[in-house]
């Protein structure tokens, strides 16, 4: 089918207008991003966005064990098992760094952002790099690293590696791969145009990791490699411990696939996702989705029965990757500002919430195993993330984290 009939079918004759208005060049640009949309799919998300996300779920307690009052004896058996696993070179680490530092005010992938630490300035990739080569160090290994970019931001972030020399990393052991995108819709399911006639499409959450991992052969390079377990984590979280023997080694002796760290929320109103069995299976719920009474509520000991958060922490065995990588995770809508051009060519600037954005969450991946491990750290060690520009979660609260924690 070509590409008028394409968009005709599917009720997307608007985009024809701006064919007619543009150069050869752009208009062999955005005929081939028509063709290869998938339009079922496209319906598919449309419908979510029209959800009833107030539908009743099954929402229970899930366990976790605190690092901080482990005995002497389990803390050196886990640690003992975590390391025996490190040190035979049968563990990675992902980093999730798809994104562009836009909310920051930054104008490029978030990893290339400065951080103002002591005792001098780092950007977030050398920060990770810093602390993997502290593992290595420590070890005496190499620890194969793997970035997920997306299409909006991989070529500026091989770019940015090569220029500051990988930040001192074996370069045979950094290896990059990207994230898909998806459309995004408007509120009557129509895909929109940006300023330079793209059909504009944003990359499809952290949640697409799986797949991309198995799509880009990342998954059979790790096997080739015999890796057994494989860390994930964000980008930017400058406290994030990518290699916590005592994570693995309680994911190991519990016999899980998969294992998770997590920080207790500030309050019970913290917006965070938090841990918990939804419907009897492994997940985290968002924090809008937790009625207020249930994000009071407190066990025997006082401590708040829906309180881990979920800081994008994530240890997988490689089997569980494969696992997760065959399924379909659910994709979830956001509202966002979004500028584009209208049919007449004219740019919509944004003053609130009008166009869907759809992403799957990593975190959705749980949900296809029996149990989940989790691990209470502590937000003071394992949780500086950079999302914001000010206020909470921003440089500043971020840096005084960091400096503390070095004491720097």
């Amino acid at each position: 089918m070509n590409y008028i009939d394409l968009l005709k079918e599917n009720k997307q004759e608007h985009i024809l207008k701006f064919l007619d208005k543009i150069d050869d060049k752009d208009k062999e640009r955005l005929i081939k991003q028509i063709e290869q949309i998938d339009f079922k799919q496209l319906k598919e998300l449309y419908e979510i966005s029209k959800e009833d996300k107030n539908k009743a779920i099954i929402i229970e307690h899930i366990p976790f064990v605190d690092k901080y009052k482990l005995s002497e004896e389990r803390y050196n058996k886990l640690q003992s098992i975590g390391e025996e696993v490190i040190k035979s070179g049968k563990y990675a680490v992902v980093t999730l760094a798809g994104g562009q530092g836009t909310r920051l005010g930054h104008n490029g992938p978030k990893g290339t952002f400065l951080v103002n630490i002591k005792p001098k300035p780092k950007y977030l990739f050398e920060i990770i790099a810093e602390n993997l080569k502290k593992v290595n160090e420590k070890y005496n290994i190499v620890l194969p690293w793997y970035i997920m970019t997306s299409t909006e931001n991989n070529e500026k972030t091989e770019e940015f590696f090569e220029e500051h020399n990988f930040f001192g990393y074996p370069k045979n052991n950094i290896c990059f791969f990207s994230q898909d995108d998806l459309p995004l819709l408007d509120g009557d399911g129509k895909l929109v145009i940006d300023e330079n006639y793209n059909i504009k499409v944003a990359s499809n959450g952290n949640g697409s990791v799986y797949k991309a991992m198995k799509k880009n052969g990342v998954l059979d390079e790790m096997k080739k490699r015999n890796i057994e377990w494989v860390f994930m984590g964000a980008v930017d979280n400058i406290l994030l411990n990518m290699c916590d023997p005592i994570l693995l080694g309680l994911t190991i002796d519990e016999k899980n696939e998969v294992g998770s760290k997590s920080v207790v929320k500030a309050n019970p109103f913290e917006k965070v996702g938090v841990f918990c069995k939804k419907d009897n299976k492994p997940a985290v719920i968002e924090y809008s989705e937790l009625p207020e009474e249930m994000a009071k509520e407190t066990d025997e000991e006082g401590e708040l029965l829906f309180g881990e958060s979920h800081i994008s922490c994530n240890l997988y065995s490689i089997n569980a990757i494969e696992v997760i990588a065959d399924k379909k995770l659910p994709y979830h809508s956001a509202h966002k500002k979004i500028n584009y051009l209208d049919e007449n060519g004219n740019l919509i600037v944004a003053t609130e919430p009008n166009i869907f954005k759809y992403e799957a969450f990593i975190f959705d991946g749980f949900n296809y195993f029996d149990n989940l491990s989790i691990l209470r750290g502590r937000r003071e060690e394992d949780f500086a993330p950079i999302k914001n520009k000010a206020g909470v979660d921003s440089p500043e609260t971020a840096i005084e984290l960091y400096n503390n924690y070095w004491k720097l």
